[in-house]
């Protein structure tokens, strides 16, 4: 059954849309022995789910976009990531039941899907493109599954138990004649990326049957998360090959950050004779000067008049004080400077830093922020407020800028090679010509 609340940014329909209902699905249960609630585990500042239920509704391929889970808290972080929930029954959310029992009582309930996009929430550097791509396997080229596979270069030998008398064999390749790398194509295997398949297979009781497909995923965005180990590892290959949005990033120039709450934690101390003092951690000061050195100007904003404690900290920073409406306050430095929203990036933690961080190109909130605020934000830092979250921010902004560097890079590079093509193209065709 449907848990009422989120919807999802589903495939509208109109001219154009196939006939067959295509759901996306995402199996989340709340019990994960190994990692207790690893599916909204933030990685890299975003819940673990949240990275595919991106891919899924920025694809476009989608009539509806569904999360099955038993778990309240998963259940919110589905629907502020535009999912639909269906709340799936303690009979198929024990350890030993399968994906395919979660699927077919999905389908029970929803008479309306007639083929099941299952993704999987542990592979975060899934794209929209790769599901554009299956998606069209589907429907318009006939096949009736499709699951996602990825290129391995790995010599296999079989396995010998302890107590048995034999020697291990190869068993893909030649110990005589070795293949090189770059002279070897490597083997299929599955990735658990998803498994897309037509209901009447899946009531069959199959997933993968009748006319399959497989579709091959690139080796930097095959990631599977399963053990804590996996965790830092899967953070920088994310950073690195992660879906970030629609929107290409830009590099950040300016960054905005509340001062109470974020810059402190939040709390005022009063002493006898009324003064009042705050509280802030050396290392978001050391945070605000890396992000100087970088270029990026470092701008401070409240609701309340705190002059004197920033003349205290004595940070050269450009700051706001009694701001009654920070987004007004935003938007004119945005402009005064010259900037696109995407190169402006928010750090706030309160309802009054919501408009201001759903506007900003790069947007973040300390881990204890309220709720409107984090559901707002593109990245959720570890930290508190007060007790390093700065910092910790200028390290998610320094990460993306080398995500955005690279991809400049690698444009720059394209675009000589073209250069130098159309050159020699020139030069034949002179020489043609002479």
């Amino acid at each position: 059954m449907e848990a009422g609340g989120g919807g999802s940014r589903a495939l509208p329909a109109g001219e154009g849309r196939p006939r067959a209902h295509l759901a996306a699905l995402v199996l989340a249960r709340g019990g994960s022995k190994g990692i207790p609630l690893k599916n909204i585990k933030l990685l890299a500042g975003v819940p673990l789910i949240g990275w595919v239920l991106r891919a899924a509704v920025d694809a476009g391929v989608f009539h509806s976009v569904w999360v099955s889970t038993d778990h309240d808290e998963i259940e919110k972080v589905a629907k502020q990531f535009g999912a639909r929930v269906h709340r799936r029954s303690p009979e198929v959310s024990q350890d030993s039941s399968t994906s395919l029992e979660a699927i077919r009582e999905f389908l029970h309930h929803h008479h309306e899907v007639d083929i099941v996009g299952n993704i999987q929430a542990t592979s975060p550097c899934l794209h929209p493109s790769d599901l554009i791509k299956v998606a069209d396997l589907i429907q318009k080229e006939g096949f009736d599954s499709v699951f996602s596979v990825v290129r391995r270069h790995q010599f296999r030998w079989s396995e010998v138990k302890k107590g048995e008398n034999k020697t291990t064999e190869p068993q893909n390749l030649n110990p005589a004649k070795r293949y090189r790398r770059q002279d070897w194509p490597g083997e299929l295997y599955e990735n658990g990326s998803f498994y897309f398949a037509k209901r009447h297979l899946i009531e069959k009781g199959y997933l993968q049957g009748g006319k399959m497909a497989y579709y091959e995923m690139r080796a930097e965005h095959s990631v599977d998360i399963d053990i804590d180990i996996d965790w830092p590892i899967a953070e920088q290959r994310v950073l690195s090959f992660g879906y970030f949005g629609k929107e290409p990033l830009k590099e950040v120039k300016l960054l905005v950050c509340s001062i109470d709450g974020c810059l402190t934690n939040g709390r005022i101390y009063v002493t006898e004779d009324q003064k009042e003092m705050v509280s802030y951690d050396y290392r978001d000061i050391v945070g605000i000067d890396l992000l100087k050195k970088r270029g990026i100007q470092v701008r401070l904003i409240s609701e309340r008049d705190c002059s004197k404690t920033l003349s205290a900290m004595q940070l050269g920073c450009v700051a706001k004080v009694s701001a009654t409406n920070k987004l007004q306050v935003l938007e004119d430095w945005q402009k005064d400077m010259g900037l696109s929203w995407k190169e402006v990036a928010y750090l706030g933690n309160e309802e009054s830093d919501v408009e201001c961080l759903k506007k900003a190109g790069m947007s973040g909130v300390p881990a204890d922020a309220c709720a409107v605020a984090q559901k707002a934000a593109g990245y959720i830092c570890k930290s508190n407020g007060g007790c390093g979250a700065v910092r910790e921010f200028a390290e998610h902004i320094f990460l993306l800028l080398e995500k955005v560097n690279a991809a400049r890079k690698q444009m720059e590079e394209v675009s000589s090679a073209e250069g130098n093509k159309n050159s020699r193209r020139g030069n034949k065709e002179l020489m043609k010509k002479e």
